[in-house]
């Protein structure tokens, strides 16, 4: 029984399990108390044992290959079993772990002013939060659930539909001396923006103008920004008016942080959706998550209770 394990060491996977899911054996041997190029030679007489290749070596990484992302999940897995076995053998706690994915700007305005409510329903679960703002780079392995930007057509994994986009202009009260403008008007103000990834993939200023009547073209941004957080941050600060994505201000507005310039708001056929990375085994937990996650859908933050 357990043939193939013979002749592989549990520290032999426990290093493979750790460069595997960082993606670095850097990083690895920093997790592990050790030194990179150790790291690297386990990798090695480890290919070499099983007769195939398990990473690719690529400029300033690595990736897994297909066996590579078959024995990661395996091991993975197998790993988190026998160290949940040894906590409950020697009554350390049953506490449950749930590994959840998104962006900053989600995680920030939207999911953690909610998480106490999911605490005080699964006192015994404890969510680890992994942000960042490439969608394919979420869908890990070792992620259970992650809540994604986009048409509901995602490459790898299956979705769920949690809301659709929908955007207005936001600023600061102060900016507009507490009196609507036109879409015009709007023009003039210091407009923010969003570059990078996330700007390709959302509204941007030309496509909110022509949505609200406006065709000529917005003028040049001074202030752009790679990270939605600190867009807001600006806006609430005075330096200019924001895209406003619904559920993620709507408590900023509620708060009197931001307000809205205009009436009205746009939307489209993207939005917001909870996804299972391929392969990710479907366990109560996480179906109680995302069912969580819709519920959530029309309930205020709790700030709003302050």
């Amino acid at each position: 029984m357990f043939e193939h394990l013979a002749d592989l060491p549990l520290d032999t996977l426990r290093v493979f399990e750790a460069a595997a899911r960082l993606r670095s054996f850097t990083a690895a041997a920093v997790e592990l108390g050790t030194t990179q190029p150790a790291v690297s030679q386990q990798m090695k007489r480890l290919e070499a044992q099983l007769g195939t290749r398990l990473f690719d070596r690529i400029y300033r990484g690595i990736e897994l290959t297909e066996a590579g992302l078959l024995l990661f999940e395996q091991v993975h897995q197998g790993l988190q079993a026998m160290d949940d076995g040894v906590a409950q053998a020697s009554g350390r706690g049953q506490r449950e772990v749930l590994q959840v994915a998104t962006d900053f700007a989600f995680a920030a305005f939207w999911l953690m002013p909610r998480l106490q409510r999911f605490h005080e329903a699964y006192p015994q679960v404890d969510v680890s939060l992994v942000t960042g703002e490439r969608s394919q780079a979420m869908l890990r392995p070792d992620i259970d659930v992650a809540v994604l930007f986009g048409d509901g057509r995602f490459h790898q994994g299956e979705s769920r539909w949690l809301f659709d986009e929908e955007v207005f202009p936001v600023c600061s009260p102060r900016l507009i001396h507490g009196k609507p403008l036109s879409a015009v008007a709007l023009q003039r103000l210091p407009l923010l923006h969003l570059r990078g990834e996330q700007a390709s993939r959302w509204f941007d200023w030309a496509g909110v103008f022509r949505g609200f009547g406006v065709d000529s073209p917005p003028p040049a941004g001074q202030l752009r920004f790679d990270n939605y957080t600190l867009l807001i941050q600006a806006a609430i600060a005075g330096q200019g008016v924001a895209i406003g994505w619904a559920h993620l201000v709507d408590g900023l507005v509620e708060q009197g942080l931001l307000c809205r310039p205009l009436e009205g708001s746009l939307r489209s056929k993207r939005g917001y959706y909870a996804v299972l990375p391929p392969r990710k085994r479907r366990g109560a937990l996480i179906e109680r998550f995302v069912d969580w996650l819709e519920q959530e859908r029309g309930r205020p933050d709790l700030s709003r209770n302050l």
